[in-house]
């Protein structure tokens, strides 16, 4: 191959190696001198002298002194860019990140959950005990009310029951719906509930009545038997909330298994937390006028899988009032934690639900179910 090749050179072959093609587009006539004092492909380029390109093979070739004539200066048709960056594009703000940023502008932290409450006086074995029964006892299904009955728990006709751990007095009044109790000093947690539920599935539910649903009472801090300005001072406890039944009476509401409720001894809520509840109001004292409610409402949006899946079918509102005057509440379908075993389950529109009021110690309390005896009222707003 080599021998063909040095013969084709031999021949004067311009082009040994058969690129033929390439001949035509690499036509190099055009850097031939010409009487032109530019080069014809930039005209910015002044190719040097003849004296300067041609040289004897004696000669040792010399660069021309300086940079090119056009060195450091732009050529006549290059095109300058405006200085600075286009008006429709600023600079980026900067931010001084040495700022102390205004915490009052974020949003709340979460609630932290206590192991314990300051004011607990029940023992861990009368936990152990009620979370056997509940494990025994599961939820009952809703009752189908006739509407006979269903017209007591319209005008409050409710019976306030007493608990088997309560010790002291549950005296009726003249108005329907009013109740006196006087609990004694050695009296162990006990939740008094009412024998008809303030929210019936068969007929509140939003799911079949495509309307708003609110249940709502109040309760009245009367006196500590034992002193004290505050339960928080005193060896004595009170509590508003809902259960779904069946729920063991021994415990506060809040407590088990589908329940919710908030403390007075501690002011907290709790909702199926058998642990030390989350920080959420004023601890109650003598003289006021507490209140708690739960409105269901047909869901403002459509419920996704994952709610359904949970549960969530309605939107669920939980509120609280003192003295007339609301004072917060939580969503209802919020996400518990590993504390509340089942999450809300009974709570979220799908059981009867019944009014609670926790009591241990000496406590002096009235109850109101009838609206015409509360000083707030939601089914007005």
């Amino acid at each position: 191959m080599f021998n063909k090749l040095k013969n084709k050179i031999n021949k004067g072959d311009k082009n040994p190696y058969g690129y033929e093609h390439l001949q035509s587009l690499n036509n190099y006539s055009h850097l031939q001198p010409s009487t032109s004092q530019q080069h014809p492909n930039n005209p910015s380029y002044t190719p040097p002298s003849q004296t300067q390109q041609g040289f004897s093979s004696g000669e040792q070739y010399q660069p021309p002194s300086g940079p090119p004539t056009s060195y450091g200066r732009a050529p006549s048709s290059y095109y300058a860019p405006p200085p600075g960056p286009p008006p429709s594009q600023q600079p980026p703000p900067v931010h001084d990140w040495t700022v102390i940023p205004d915490t009052s502008l974020l949003p709340p932290p979460p609630s932290i959950g206590y192991e314990k409450s300051p004011a607990a006086n029940a023992t861990d074995e009368e936990s152990d005990r009620a979370a056997a029964w509940t494990e025994a006892n599961p939820l009952w299904p809703p009752a189908s009310l006739s509407s006979e009955v269903y017209d007591m728990i319209q005008n409050a006709r409710l019976t306030l029951l007493d608990a088997p751990t309560y010790a002291g007095d549950v005296v009726s009044q003249k108005q329907p719906g009013h109740w006196k109790c006087r609990s004694k000093v050695h009296c162990r947690d006990s939740s008094l509930l009412t024998n008809l539920p303030l929210y019936s599935v068969y007929w509140d539910s939003p799911v079949h009545t495509q309307r708003p649903k609110t249940i709502y009472f109040e309760v009245k801090l009367k006196g500590i038997r034992k002193g004290g300005s505050s339960l928080a001072a005193a060896d004595a406890g009170l509590a508003i909330g809902f259960i779904a039944p069946p729920y063991p009476t021994f415990r506060f509401p809040g407590w088990q298994r589908g329940s919710l409720a908030i403390h007075g001894d501690d002011g907290r809520k709790y909702v199926n937390d058998t642990f030390g509840g989350v920080d959420f109001t004023a601890v109650f004292s003598p003289g006021e006028v507490l209140g708690i409610g739960m409105t269901f409402a047909p869901p403002k949006q459509a419920s996704s899988y994952d709610q359904r899946k949970q549960g969530n079918i309605l939107d669920i509102e939980v509120f609280f009032t003192r003295n007339g005057v609301r004072q917060g509440g939580w969503d209802g379908n919020e996400e518990l934690d590993q504390r509340s075993p089942g999450g809300a389950i009974g709570l979220r529109g799908e059981c009867d639900l019944f009014p609670a009021i926790g009591v241990f110690g000496g406590v002096e309390f009235e109850v109101f179910f009838h609206q015409s005896q509360w000083i707030y009222n939601p089914l007005t707003l």
